[in-house]
């Protein structure tokens, strides 16, 4: 029977305010400094993880964690860029020596260098693809030889709408977008018998600072045609994560679950 006080409360279902899905557990959240990773990080702290927020400069993952202080949580800074090797890998161990070994793995940072194919320059096809899927790879390849040891562990894939259906002027953000939804099901094949997950998450048109430059009749018509009648939020997003990483989700890998309010069904 639902708790409809709970629920008056704002609590979810099945879940009480004081439940700690996350307790004892390390996270890892890049591009945690701003919008959907921000909010990602928040949100893992406040169901009790311990959270490594990860960030192109260090003082972009301090806000956060300072926001995670704030709030009674735990939450460690790191700056790394994710396209280099190793960066990435002296950031796993920093995290496994200073914060323990990561339970949750959530490939986050991404960039957009938006063109039109004929225009768009070699190295901003380049720089999309190294940050939003070779990072993801990278992260995954460090976080994956600490899970095994632990046997256990839940990788989450931030792809997009985009990712599965592309877009005029973002052939470089949709490649790797789709790129990191093969990625998402080969590492699930690859990593199922020792107990890690690997799942994608792909947002549709989220109110965050990079979709604040979209024009005003674009967004009317994304509310228009949305089964949701809104546009998303980062919380809409961070709510699939969570759940993606939690126990309740152990029985489920290789997939992804669009979070787009119906738009595209």
């Amino acid at each position: 029977m639902l708790d409809w006080v709970a629920l008056q409360r704002g609590e979810q279902p099945g879940h009480s305010a004081n439940d700690m899905r996350f307790e004892h557990q390390i996270i890892v959240v890049t591009g945690a400094s701003r919008g959907i990773g921000r909010e990602i990080a928040l949100a893992f702290a406040r169901e009790g993880g311990t959270v490594a927020c990860v960030a192109t400069t260090v003082e972009g993952a301090q806000a956060t964690v300072e926001a995670i202080d704030a709030a009674g949580g735990k939450g460690f800074a790191f700056s790394c860029d994710i396209s280099d090797a190793a960066q990435v890998d002296a950031l796993f161990k920093r995290v496994a020596d200073e914060v323990g070994a990561p339970a949750v793995l959530v490939n986050n940072a991404g960039i957009t260098r938006d063109n039109l194919m004929m225009r768009l320059q070699e190295e901003d096809w380049d720089r999309v693809l190294d940050v939003n899927l070779k990072g993801a790879f990278l992260c995954i390849r460090a976080v994956t030889r600490l899970m095994m040891r632990e046997r256990y562990g839940r990788i989450i894939n931030l792809s997009s709408v985009i990712g599965q259906h592309g877009a005029a002027g973002q052939s470089n953000y949709a490649a790797a977008k789709a790129g990191l939804l093969g990625l998402t099901m080969s590492v699930a094949k690859e990593f199922g018998s020792r107990k890690i997950t690997c799942n994608a998450v792909a947002p549709g048109f989220i109110e965050t600072d990079m979709t604040e430059s979209l024009p005003a009749e674009f967004k009317e018509h994304v509310v228009k045609t949305a089964p949701a009648g809104r546009l998303g939020t980062p919380e809409d997003v961070a709510d699939a994560v969570l759940f993606l990483a939690s126990k309740e989700a152990g029985y489920i890998t290789g997939q992804t679950l669009a979070v787009d309010g119906g738009l595209f069904i």
